[in-house]
């Protein structure tokens, strides 16, 4: 009797043990992707402040080198043109208020789908835009990269 009743306490606190690592580990890893959900938003709201401000420089360190913007119309734009764009005022953005934001994490990818209405004169036409954007997005030496960002409207 002695001997099962060690059995069974033996049992008992390493099923403990392994239950609060488990529920520990669980609370580290949704800590993580709270972290990771934060710095994906911050560097969205980051690249959007950027585009009103008109500052190319800035935002290539958070874009990626082979970065391409796909506009609602479907046309594929480069980094390089788009900065053009931006630079001549043929794109000019004014301010964007966030309608909606949702963010997906696998493991060093994220996804982002942001809705916002954008004040913006996108050659020639000056318009409050519905644009959502989803953007592909990965974490390099600890920084999210934005790759590319596909706009639709909403």
């Amino acid at each position: 009797m002695k001997i099962l009743s060690r059995f069974l306490l033996l049992t008992f606190i390493i099923n403990t043990t392994i239950a609060c690592s488990q529920t520990k580990l669980k609370s580290q890893i949704e800590m993580e992707t709270d972290k990771n959900k934060s710095e994906v938003l911050d560097v969205t709201r980051q690249l959007t402040e950027l585009m009103i401000t008109k500052d190319t420089l800035a935002m290539n360190k958070i874009l990626d080198i082979d970065f391409t913007l796909t506009h609602i119309t479907g046309y594929v734009q480069s980094k390089a043109e788009w900065f053009s764009e931006i630079e001549s005022e043929r794109m000019k953005y004014y301010s964007y208020k966030e309608v909606k934001t949702t963010i997906k994490i696998d493991g060093h990818k994220a996804t982002f789908v942001g809705q916002n209405l954008l004040d913006a004169r996108i050659w020639g036409s000056r318009n409050n835009w519905h644009l959502q954007q989803t953007m592909q997005l990965e974490k390099r030496n600890g920084k999210w990269i934005i790759l590319k960002s596909v706009a639709t409207t909403f």
